[in-house]
């Protein structure tokens, strides 16, 4: 087999077979294709895209390129939940405890934030002594016992995935949605999952711009995973604002904790329940989306999901007292009011300006080496469809530096108001098998 026979077969429209496209994965991977021909074979790729079996064969070709994490040990179907990014984006947080109080486990392996998008382990840690350093036992254990439990990135997960990445990074070949969905893919079922549900963000302040491209987005991994035996579902929501009003690490575990009260911001609330009735479904626990919904209100009805959250924090090394007593959080010295100098509904507000400002804070990171300050961040008073008049405050900034002039401007550039009243529609599409 020859490599540019395969590149010449993807330049002609021809469906590559499963062997040609292993060919490919295991020799780039290992050296023996050169970059010029990977990116010719990308480029063909953007051009002419691929079939449901093509792109679940590049999956799972990127798949057996490297680690797989054995989940075996834990019982009953494990359930994963992606999320392709956004400001404020707390349902991990939430949906993690919410969903094992219904007895579903959640095996989750979590990343770091980098740029104005908040990761996951950050906004734990700010749950002092909260840690995701567990061996592979301890890790299986704690599923087992109490359903949930969550490590950091780890092994040699997909390395045909990353050396693709940062060949299409540079080659113009990012925004092809075969190559999106199978790089997204891979690394959830090399992490073990047997279920996966995704939340593919639309707008502004998410990486697809148009609910078209996003809806395609989904559709091909949601395909993804049922061709390789994951059942696997999607909803397309919207981040044309940031989710709930907290941005920052303790804001938005603070938010997290009061969503699982039943206090949180609405569309936080509605966004955890539509994604947890989908993870519910796909875990075998309910037989359809309306039983799941109705099972998730009740455990956070009952206490049970915030109960779920406090053991979950206990059982990693947290301080599980944090969750009665969230204003015992990390606290920022300096807090600053953002006022409006016109008036008008707020018809927009730039979700990735906003999550931008938050990292100027100190609350994101520009490089993986970067320290983060846990308790600085931004609370939004004003959202979409509300009306500002002169002088409102429309955010509240905790800084630990007083410094915060280009803060403030980044705020205000990322509010535009008008004289129309609009609402943001948050869940756009559910996608299911």
């Amino acid at each position: 087999m020859r490599m540019v026979d395969i590149i010449a077969n993807k330049r002609d429209n021809k469906e590559l077979t499963k062997e040609e496209i292993e060919f490919f994965i295991n020799g780039y991977t290992k050296g023996d294709i050169p970059d010029y021909q990977a990116s010719a074979l990308l480029m063909a790729i953007y051009f002419n895209d691929m079939t449901p079996e093509e792109s679940a064969n590049l999956t799972m070709a990127m798949v057996n390129s490297g680690d797989q994490i054995d989940l075996s040990a834990i019982d009953g179907i494990k359930v994963d939940k992606h999320s392709t990014g956004g400001v404020g984006d707390t349902t991990t947080l939430v949906l993690a405890p919410l969903v094992a109080a219904l007895d579903v486990p959640v095996a989750k392996m979590s990343g770091r934030g980098l740029g104005h998008t908040g990761g996951t382990i950050d906004k734990l840690e700010a749950l002092k002594g909260f840690h995701v350093e567990l061996t592979q036992d301890d890790f299986a254990n704690l599923v087992n016992k109490d359903k949930v439990a969550v490590i950091g990135q780890s092994g040699n997960l997909t390395p045909a995935d990353k050396l693709i990445y940062a060949l299409r990074d540079v080659t113009a070949t990012v925004n092809s949605i075969p190559l999106i969905a199978s790089s997204i893919m891979s690394k959830k079922i090399a992490a073990g999952a047997d279920a996966i549900v995704l939340d593919v963000k639309v707008g502004d302040g998410a990486f697809m711009k148009t609910e078209e491209d996003a809806v395609a987005l989904a559709e091909a991994m949601v395909q993804i995973g049922n061709n390789v035996g994951r059942r696997t579902m999607a909803i397309i929501s919207s981040m044309e604002e940031p989710l709930g009003y907290a941005v920052g690490n303790a804001n938005e575990v603070k938010e997290a904790i009061d969503t699982l009260k039943g206090e949180g911001p609405k569309d936080l609330t509605e966004l955890s329940l539509a994604l947890g009735a989908q993870m519910a479904v796909v875990g075998g626990k309910a037989k359809d989306l309306e039983e799941a919904r109705t099972m998730l209100e009740a455990v956070i009805k009952d206490g049970s999901a915030l109960e779920k959250f406090k053991v979950f924090v206990n059982n990693q090394g947290g301080d599980g007292s944090l969750v009665d007593n969230p204003e015992n959080l990390p606290q920022a010295e300096y807090h600053y009011d953002v006022t409006s100098d016109e008036e008008g509904y707020v018809e927009v507000i730039d979700a990735e300006n906003i999550g931008v400002a938050a990292s100027i804070l100190g609350a994101g990171r520009q490089t993986k080496e970067d320290e983060i300050d846990l308790a600085v961040g931004i609370v939004l008073e004003k959202k979409v469809g509300d009306y500002v008049n002169k002088g409102d405050v429309i955010a509240k900034i905790a800084s630990n530096t007083e410094d915060v002039d280009s803060v403030v401007q980044k705020i205000t550039d990322s509010y535009h108001l008008g004289k129309e009243q609009k609402k943001t529609e948050l869940i756009k599409r559910i996608i299911t098998a």
